[in-house]
């Protein structure tokens, strides 16, 4: 198969060391993308190591290896359980996960990830899928576009841009990028210009693909799914992420605390493996998709 454009992963090889693979072992990735870090995995398993990958841009599936430890199922991962289970499997010994969206999807100036481009607003990262970016500016109402924005996007200028968007398509429907800009312009100030549209992008693409439930989801079925001793190793790319992802592998949950016992000690699934590892400098000088990169290993009890 022809494979497609994508740079080169992020974190790849502190992401795979810290899976402390086991080479008889069956592992996960949830995040396949152009499959640089399933390459480096299966690099590491023997004749009876076993991988497993998701990814739910038919794009991806171009990149499919030939491999026969390898299999690639073309699903969102937050149905990981489910569709491990239809391949009997019920316990891993590594999940690894490369959040956010992939260089591929930003440089394809069509599928409207990227603010670089005039295309139309899609943002899908599963091209099946009903809802996309159109969708969301141009038929949520007032209140659900504020709340995207402030949600998602971290905009304090959220309520007015929502009024502002629908205010001008009752005229005109907002069909393109360069419209989007041109009836936000008022706070796209050009010094914060790229910093402003990158937060807008965000908060849609995240409420088009429905991230955040998404990787909810995910994470809950995670302490099930690892045998004790298996690690999940997960790169975050911004706080929302970051903060559910760090909370979860502190204590079991994304919000409030765990019950205590009379000693004021909790359980959790979880124990975090090290601190938290971020690119280095020659890395982000090569991959400037690296700058933001969180990764957080841990295992389980």
């Amino acid at each position: 198969m022809m494979t497609m454009e994508y740079h080169n992963p992020v974190l790849l090889k502190e992401t795979v060391d810290g899976l402390n693979i086991n080479p008889e072992g069956t592992y996960v990735d949830v995040t396949f993308g152009g499959g640089g870090h399933s390459k480096e995995i299966l690099k590491r398993l023997n004749d009876k190591g076993r991988l497993f990958a998701f990814d739910q841009d038919l794009d991806a599936l171009e990149n499919t290896i030939d491999d026969s430890r390898f299999t690639l199922i073309n699903e969102n991962f937050r149905y990981v359980k489910r569709f491990l289970r239809f391949h009997g499997v019920k316990k891993v010994d590594g999940i690894l996960a490369d959040f956010g969206v992939s260089s591929h999807q930003f440089d394809v100036a069509e599928r409207g990830f990227s603010t670089r481009f005039e295309a139309d607003l899609d943002m899908r990262m599963n091209q099946e899928n009903k809802l996309s970016a159109f969708h969301v500016v141009n038929e949520y109402e007032e209140e659900q576009l504020k709340q995207v924005f402030l949600r998602y996007g971290e905009l304090r200028a959220a309520p007015a841009m929502a009024r502002l968007i629908v205010e001008h398509r009752k005229t005109e429907a907002i069909i393109t990028s360069e419209q989007l800009k041109r009836v936000l312009k008022k706070f796209l100030p050009p010094r914060h210009e790229n910093k402003v549209l990158a937060q807008i992008y965000q908060a849609i693409r995240i409420e088009v693909n429905q991230e955040i439930e998404a990787l909810k989801e995910f994470l809950q079925q995670t302490p099930d799914l690892i045998g004790k001793g298996g690690r999940l190793s997960f790169i975050s790319y911004h706080s929302l992420e970051d903060r559910l992802v760090k909370r979860f592998i502190r204590n079991g949950m994304f919000e409030g605390e765990p019950e205590r016992d009379m000693y004021g000690n909790f359980e959790v699934p979880l124990k975090k493996v090290n601190g938290l590892i971020v690119p280095s400098a020659e890395e982000i000088k090569l991959n400037s998709r690296a700058r933001s990169a969180k990764l957080r290993i841990a295992e389980k009890y």
